[in-house]
């Protein structure tokens, strides 16, 4: 088995493989073993670095945090419609990020209950994304309280994010829900 040059190496090799098949077969199919058959690792190895299936998914769940946040904060670029600000490329860009890693998203959203805001401390990965949140949804708050604002942004995304993907929601109707978001939920004129 071939070795990576440094421990750091060799668990971003871990974490990197754990996302590509939860990504391909679903979080069920990532097991220590299959991660280790995977990146040409022993079982071991990955135990070193891993006790359970839950930090690998919390390991990949603090990698989609930084990349969301990253998404976001490359979404509010300068030119933005200055009435609305940022906020409907942040939709779309959230929106996207979600939509296209489906089971990274359950590890950061649904799979990592100590990855919350609610947390003390809350931990720096969801506290970036919210932050990028929070910046784009500041210029929008109109006196109310951003924090609550931003809570609400991302819960609104989330909740299209989670019906939609469950079948819940009319397929039809997807383009207006979107466009509703992004142009008019905040809208205070």
């Amino acid at each position: 088995m071939s070795e990576p040059a440094d421990a750091g190496a060799e668990r971003d090799l871990i974490v990197a493989v754990a996302r590509r098949l939860a990504e391909a077969e679903g979080w069920a199919a990532v097991s220590p073993r299959r991660l280790a058959e995977r990146a040409d690792l022993t079982v071991a190895e990955v135990y070193r670095h891993f006790a359970d299936r839950e930090a690998i998914a919390a390991a990949v769940a603090v990698r989609g945090f930084a990349e969301l946040a990253a998404t976001i904060a490359a979404a509010r670029t300068p030119g933005a419609d200055r009435a609305r600000g940022a906020w409907p490329g942040v939709v779309t860009a959230y929106l996207d990020f979600a939509y296209a890693n489906p089971e990274v998203y359950d590890a950061m959203l649904a799979h990592t209950p100590d990855l919350t805001l609610g947390a003390v401390p809350v931990p720096a990965a969801p506290q970036a994304a919210f932050a990028e949140l929070r910046a784009t949804l500041a210029p929008l708050a109109g006196g109310r309280d951003v924090d609550v604002l931003a809570e609400v942004g991302w819960s609104v995304l989330h909740g299209v994010v989670m019906l939609t993907r469950g079948g819940r929601l009319r397929p039809a109707g997807q383009e207006e829900r979107e466009a509703m978001i992004a142009e008019s939920l905040f809208d205070r004129s």
